[in-house]
């Protein structure tokens, strides 16, 4: 199956258009590889993969035949991401500022702030380009 497949079918991207691009993007490895959106995974594999700030990782325990529920998404691959990226992803939550309704988006000084809160986390990880 293919990896921008497969990525969509278990449900870690909402589209494989985006799963794709995300892919061509090099923002995907698979066993450490950086790799095509029509490369091949198979049972075992380990695919790393990057959204924002955070990096995820998952290994293939199988292959769905299409999209697969959010309950059986378990069947087909185990998360293997280390606690301090899934702290990091609780933290971005926790700090999303609930802005009133109309205000519209943030500002240029709110998005900088944002950025240089999370400068030092993601420069003191490997860039996968």
């Amino acid at each position: 199956m293919r990896v921008d497949k497969y990525l969509w079918a278990i449900r870690v991207y909402k589209t494989r258009s985006l799963a794709s691009s995300q892919v061509k993007e090099n923002k995907v490895k698979v066993n450490e590889e950086v790799v095509k959106p029509a490369r091949s995974v198979k049972v075992g594999d380990i695919i790393e993969l990057r959204k924002g700030a955070v990096h995820f990782t998952y290994k293939v325990t199988g292959l769905p035949n299409s999209r697969v529920g959010a309950k059986l998404v378990e069947e087909y691959s185990k998360n293997l991401t280390p606690q301090e990226e899934l702290d990091k992803l609780e933290m971005m939550r926790l700090q999303r500022v609930e802005r009133p309704h109309g205000t519209g988006r943030p500002t240029k000084q709110e998005r900088r702030d944002w950025e240089k809160f999370f400068e030092n986390d993601i420069d003191d990880e490997t860039d996968f380009s």
